[in-house]
């Protein structure tokens, strides 16, 4: 998708700070974390959200929690643990809509995650 932030960040043409990439996936740092890890994992092949996914789609997914896996250990969050989080649709918190998971860590974390309004 040519207006895409997250297309274009994945295909190179706006910096970020890469910590994971292969064929399908791209990850990297947020640039306003709310927690001393704070990763995007975002898929290079551009789809909305999961509401958007069909079969055909489904099947570039089928390493995501893999992925998730090696990006999380690397980051060196396996003894504190992580928040995998994925918003879909605006209000859920989705600002960007390119299928994006939020890896969240390095500090302890309360429940219930957001705070009552």
């Amino acid at each position: 998708m040519a207006d895409c932030i997250f297309c274009k960040i994945a295909a190179g043409e706006i910096p970020s700070t890469k910590v994971y990439e292969d064929e399908n996936w791209y990850a990297f740092k947020d640039i306003e974390p709310c927690a001393p890890v704070h990763i995007l994992v975002i898929p290079k092949k551009h789809v909305d959200n999961i509401l958007a996914f069909d079969e055909e789609y489904n099947k570039n997914f089928a390493d995501f929690f893999l992925v998730v896996k090696k990006i999380a250990l690397e980051a060196g969050l396996k003894e504190s643990g992580f928040r995998l989080v994925i918003n879909t649709g605006e209000k859920a918190g989705q600002s960007v809509f390119h299928f994006h998971a939020h890896i969240i860590g390095g500090k302890e974390m309360g429940w219930p995650p957001f705070p009552e309004k």
